[in-house]
């Protein structure tokens, strides 16, 4: 499909936040590292096991950041495996907390951090930076079409992040919403419903080929914007070959992200 055949279809266009609109994984390790430094230089740090600081002064940059995929790979693991109306609800803030205790003693880090710092440091979910061309592209979108979240974050992250990045979100469309994740079929139909739009009518803009192909199934148009360590399909695979001729608007990584896709929309 053309660039310009896609703009005339389409009303709307929903997001896919986490990796697509905003950085995970840069902040948080940030995050980790500056709290582990913090911590082994306040008086607290002298009272934990011997063991444990030991644990926490070797560990590297590099460590928290392969802390940080584990933390995200819980929340990929969490979602996909929610059934609704079995599994009972559970947001993503409260997913991130129970998932950062479970990763600390996985790390053998048990009582690092008091729970009130714990619960501190999982507000840095709240302040993702978003990618360069997320902010301008996003409001340059909304001038023609209509602009809306579309993610597992819960609402109040979802509210903290468009704040925090100046993003320009005109409506938020949350799994919270649904009491579903995607890709049950309920958020993306629920998401186009909000938008008082058919499914046909919304174009479903991520960095991830399986979060388009879920939306594609149920009607929606594409749109691929490649990040940084996003992708889990790799090019390689059959999957990922095919996708390059489904997908309706692709928008590689050495591209303007979200700038190019408004460029390619006739904005």
């Amino acid at each position: 499909m053309s660039s310009a055949s896609l703009a005339s279809q389409i009303k709307g266009l929903t997001f896919d936040v986490f990796g697509t609109v905003v950085d995970c994984r840069t902040p948080v390790t940030k995050a980790l590292v500056e709290a582990a430094a913090a911590k082994i230089a306040s008086p607290a740090f002298g009272s934990l096991p011997p063991d444990i600081q030991a644990r926490v002064r070797a560990l590297t940059r590099d460590d928290w950041a392969a802390f940080t995929q584990e933390w995200l790979y819980s929340y990929g693991k969490f979602t996909h495996s929610f059934v609704p109306g079995v599994t009972e609800w559970k947001d993503i803030d409260t997913h991130h907390y129970d998932s950062f205790i479970e990763l600390l003693d996985k790390w053998q880090l048990p009582g690092l951090y008091t729970p009130d710092e714990m619960k501190q440091l999982n507000k840095i979910w709240h302040a993702l930076e978003p990618w360069p061309d997320s902010s301008e592209g996003i409001r340059k979108l909304g001038t023609r079409f209509k602009v809306s979240t579309l993610s597992n974050g819960n609402r109040s992250l979802l509210a903290d992040l468009n704040e925090h990045g100046n993003l320009g979100f005109q409506y938020l469309a949350s799994a919270e919403d649904f009491k579903a994740y995607k890709p049950n079929p309920a958020t993306y139909l629920g998401a186009c419903r909000q938008l008082g739009l058919e499914p046909g009518e919304v174009a479903m803009v991520a960095a991830h080929l399986g979060d388009l192909a879920s939306a594609r199934a149920l009607g929606l148009r594409t749109v691929y914007v490649e990040r940084r360590h996003e992708e889990d399909w790799k090019p390689d695979e059959e999957r990922y070959r095919e996708a390059k001729e489904w997908v309706d608007l692709w928008i590689t990584e050495d591209e303007d992200g979200f700038k190019e896709v408004a460029k390619r929309l006739g904005i």
